[in-house]
Formats: structure tokens, C-alpha cells, sequence
């Protein structure tokens, strides 16, 4: 049985240790203080917790308001109230003036919505994010990467948005794994015949794909890219300039997300053939996140296929 912890849990927990360092961490929820698991911060940081109730705009003008007198705001709730109820209070107080607010948006992803439905299950957030200049898009593995992540953007100055899950996320890493923002790792490396690159709570299904591979006589580098803007491109180009193919895995649309970006890399700076797997702009259903993931064509098979294809697509070039 797959372990799992709560990527939620995980915030608050970076976000109180954040607090006992710095007074000027504070914490905004527009009726989400249970979606964040943010009653320990609560209780201990009472003075530091502002609550808006379900008005997400009006949360996002508050946390400008809060960081224009130097506070440092994490603002936390689903990540579609974030990125589309609230973008163009994102886009305009806090992206455009360059303002010290993070955001984080829970349910990232399809896997995350099984227990609230379609509505509460968020593949464009990424994309969305992307799109707005200033912003740090990031999408840590799991529960421990996420505890990293909220430290490592409270360390930089201006807008950050870090994706979380649904509270029972895959665990990727087992031992202690030291998170550097705006870094790519490398988590496998078999060979030069294909680059898998990968985010969020689908990577055990891509490191699973690459020992099917190796198995079969096909092998690859597997690269996490959990800081999706600023796009580590120096280290993308070294290695598509290895492997010359490569293969995107994504729980997002294909369109924005992660495929967008190493698709954007490729255009611009080393031509090669590139298949990219995630939802292919359809809306899914709801259902337990394994079987969703593997229905909706980002399943173990589903990745393996596509390095086949696009290792085909080399050798034919």
C-alpha cells in the first residue's frame, strides 16, 4: 500500500516554525482554516491570523494590504479560489506592485479532489500562475518538500504560489531531501535514451515507469522540476542536449503546465522530438485519485508509451 502524508499538515507546520523565527509571519484563510489544518497555528499565533470568511478577493486585498506594512502573509486555501475566483486581485495587488505575499493552493492537481468533486479538483492553476509576471510557481513531492518549500519562498522577497495537496499525498522521499528553489534534480539516472521530467504527486509513477524501461532495455534520466517559474532552463538544455527526447508527466493540463514550459525551452533554445502526458484539456470526473490518474491517460502503461514514441521519434530523425 502506497504511504502517504498531508502536504496541509506539512504547511502549517513550516508556516509555525517560520513564526517562532520571524513576528512578521502571518496567516490569512477565507473560511479555510480547516481545508489548511491551521488550528495549531491558530492557537499559537493567535494575534497572527486573520480570517475573512468566504470571500477569496477580498482575502488576496487583505494579505497586499498586510505585506505593503512589512508583514510576510501566507495567504491558504483551494487552489482554484486562489489562481481563478481571486487572479485578478493576485494579478493587480500583489503580482504587479511585487508584494511579499505567498499563496497556497490546496487540491492541486486531479488526484487531490476525490473526496469534493470536480469543482474542488484544480488542473489550471499552474498554468494560470505561470502566466502572471513576478510570481514563483512551485510544486514540491510531498508533505517534507512542501515543509522546505514554504521556507525557502519566505526567504525570497515578492509573490510566491506553492501547490498542496488533498492531505493524503504520495511520500517520495523517505529520507531527508534538501529542496532548492529554482533547481531541477535529478531522481533517476539509467541512461541518455530519454528525459522523463516530473512534479507533484505523480513521480512515483514516473520512477516506476523508468525501471519498466531499463528493464526493457530502454534508459532514462528522470529530472523533478518542482520550481516551475523561474524555469531552471540552463540545466533543461544540458540535459535535452544529452538525451534528445524527451517526455513531460504532469497531473495539470497539458496546456500551461509543466509540457508548456519544457515545450517553450525546446522551441527557443535545442529542437527535439517531446510527448507530453496529463489531462489533454478535457474536465475529468470524480473517483479515487489512482484510478482517475490511470483513466485519464497518466498511468505507469500511459508513461512508458510515451518514451517509446518519443524515443521512436529520435531514432527516425
Amino acid at each position: 500500500m502506497m504511504k502517504t502524508e498531508s502536504t496541509r499538515v506539512a504547511f502549517t507546520e513550516g508556516l509555525m516554525e517560520l513564526a517562532k523565527e520571524d513576528p512578521n509571519v502571518v496567516l490569512v484563510c477565507s473560511d479555510s482554516m480547516l481545508v489548511i489544518r491551521a488550528q495549531p497555528f491558530i492557537k499559537a499565533y493567535p494575534d497572527r491570523f486573520f480570517e475573512t470568511g468566504i470571500a477569496e478577493q477580498n482575502a488576496v486585498a487583505c494579505a497586499a494590504g498586510l505585506a505593503s506594512c512589512g508583514l510576510t502573509p501566507f495567504f491558504a486555501t483551494y487552489a482554484g479560489f486562489i489562481t481563478m475566483r481571486a487572479c485578478e486581485q493576485v494579478r493587480t495587488f500583489i503580482a504587479y506592485p511585487g508584494l511579499n505575499v505567498k499563496l497556497i493552493g490546496a487540491n492541486g492537481g486531479m488526484a487531490s479532489g476525490e473526496r469534493e468533486g470536480v469543482t474542488h479538483q484544480f488542473f489550471e492553476d499552474l498554468g494560470i500562475m505561470r502566466t502572471i509576471p513576478g510570481i514563483t510557481v512551485v510544486v514540491p513531492a510531498d508533505a517534507s518538500q512542501v515543509k522546505q518549500a514554504v521556507k525557502a519562498v519566505a526567504r525570497i522577497k515578492g509573490p510566491a504560489y506553492i501547490r498542496i495537496g488533498s492531505g493524503r499525498d504520495p511520500v517520495v522521499f523517505d529520507n531527508y531531501e534538501p529542496f532548492k528553489l529554482g533547481k531541477i534534480r535529478i531522481l533517476k539516472e539509467s541512461g541518455k535514451d530519454a528525459a522523463l521530467f516530473t512534479n507533484g504527486f505523480v513521480i512515483n509513477r514516473v520512477l516506476k515507469a523508468a525501471e519498466i524501461l531499463e528493464r526493457e532495455g530502454i534508459r532514462t534520466l528522470v529530472a523533478e522540476v518542482h520550481t516551475l517559474k523561474p524555469l531552471d532552463v540552463e540545466s533543461i538544455v544540458q540535459i535535452l542536449g544529452e538525451t534528445r527526447a524527451a517526455v513531460t508527466v504532469e497531473d495539470h493540463n497539458i496546456i500551461g503546465g509543466l509540457g508548456s514550459a519544457i515545450a517553450e525551452v525546446i522551441a527557443e533554445e535545442i529542437p527535439v522530438p517531446l510527448v507530453r502526458v496529463g489531462l489533454r484539456d478535457i474536465y475529468p470526473e470524480s473517483g479515487r485519485p489512482e484510478e482517475l490518474l490511470d483513466h485519464y491517460g497518466i498511468g505507469v502503461a500511459d508513461i512508458v508509451n510515451a518514451v517509446k514514441k518519443v524515443v521512436k521519434r529520435k531514432g527516425s530523425s
